[in-house]
Order: C-alpha cells, then sequence, then structure tokens
C-alpha cells in the first residue's frame, strides 16, 4: 500500500482521534478523526496539483514545526507522488516565520482551526485561504509507485515501499514532542497502517508533557 491516505480511509473507526495536537504554550489543542485528517489532505493534494502542478517527483521542502497541517502536508505529497525533502526543493512550504526561497513559496499561518493570515504574506501562496476551496475527495490520476521517493531528509532517501516495511504498524496511542520530520512521518505511518494515533507536543515544561500524556493515555513514540 503506497497511497498512505487509503490506510486511513480503511480504518475500522474512522471517527476516532487520528491526530492531536497541543501547543502548551498557547493553550491550544486540536483534534483530528482520521476521516477529518483525510479531507484536509484531499483538499491538499487538490492544491498541490491543480494550483502548483505538482507531479510524481515533484520535491517539497515541509519548513514547518511539529504541528497537525504538517502531517496533512506529508501525508498529501505522498498521495500525490511528491518527495518530502530538507534541500534542493521545487516548492518551500513555511510557517509564519516566512522562511522560504524557493520559486514556489507556500505559507502557514499555523493560527487555530487552520485560519488564514491576517495580511496576505507577500510573495507566498496563503495555504488556508484556499485550501477549503478544493474538494473532500481526492482521486490521483497518477499514484506513486512502491518504488518511488517519499522522503529525502539529511541525506536520508527513502522510497514509498520502504517507508512503510520501516514504520511498521502501531496500534497504540503514541506521544512525540517537538518530533523532527524523519520521526515524525515514521510515527503517522505506523499509525496509520496499525490503526493507533498521534499526540503531538510543542512548548510546555516537562510537567506539561507529563500532563498531556497522562491525559491522552498516551506513549512516548518506540525510538
Amino acid at each position: 500500500m503506497t497511497a498512505l491516505t487509503t490506510l486511513l480511509g480503511r480504518r475500522r473507526e474512522p471517527g476516532r482521534p487520528f491526530v492531536t495536537y497541543y501547543d502548551l504554550g498557547s493553550g491550544e489543542r486540536v483534534e483530528l478523526s482520521a476521516v477529518t485528517t483525510a479531507n484536509w489532505v484531499a483538499k491538499t493534494c487538490g492544491l498541490l496539483v491543480d494550483d502548483l502542478d505538482v507531479e510524481p517527483g515533484t520535491r517539497v521542502r515541509l519548513g514547518l514545526p511539529t504541528h497537525w497541517e504538517r502531517v496533512v502536508w506529508a501525508l498529501a505529497c505522498w498521495q500525490v507522488g511528491a518527495v518530502v525533502v530538507d534541500t534542493d526543493a521545487a516548492i518551500g512550504v513555511t510557517g509564519p516565520e516566512l522562511d522560504a526561497d524557493e520559486d514556489v513559496r507556500v505559507a502557514l499561518s499555523l493560527r487555530p482551526l487552520g485560519l488564514p493570515f491576517e495580511s496576505a504574506p507577500e510573495g507566498f501562496l496563503d495555504f488556508n485561504s484556499v485550501v477549503a476551496g478544493h474538494p473532500d475527495v481526492f482521486v490521483a490520476l497518477d499514484e506513486p509507485g512502491e518504488d518511488d521517493l517519499a522522503l529525502g531528509l539529511g541525506g536520508l532517501v527513502i522510497s514509498h515501499a520502504a517507508l512503510v516495511a520501516g514504520a511498521g504498524a502501531d496500534r497504540a496511542r503514541r506521544l512525540l514532542v517537538d518530533a523532527d520530520l524523519a520521526a515524525e512521518c515514521a510515527a503517522v505511518v505506523a499509525a496509520a497502517a496499525g490503526e493507533g494515533s498521534l499526540v503531538l507536543v510543542t512548548g510546555g515544561t516537562a510537567a506539561d508533557v507529563a500532563r498531556v500524556a497522562a491525559q491522552e493515555h498516551a506513549e512516548p513514540v518506540r525510538p
């Protein structure tokens, strides 16, 4: 199975939480079911293909911090056959710091509830102002194959098949704190394959994180 969002669609209880996000600095908490995650992914796929002309092999740099929208972007890239990279990208995706110099630049406000920027950032496509106009369902005309690249991070190059095989399947509810992109990608795939779920946390103290872990009945992600 190489189109990873298909795994979400096969979950026995798609209405249950898949990604729960905490920003302990601001107090924000967002919870997405597998269905809601898949809808966001489909809309993002539509934007990538229809608005940004992404095709299999397009390199996309995800310069985003730990966030539920980073999960959406990774899954969308894989479904359309784009490669998630950290260098030499055709498309740069950034948060509100607007740190991108690629030819095509996309910015996310990372405001609560996926709100757009209050003022459109010059030179960037404001993702959250345009993504809602795309359909909740996406059908790829050219699905990625098992040997197509999924990741190119830190010199690590991984195909779709290798990513799925390496991540395995995890039924647990896992906690990740300010995780790097590679670790988060592996955890997303494992949770999707095993009908598990993720709790993503950023900010706060160790005591705050421990409180969230207990409240969410989440175990630290396996190394």
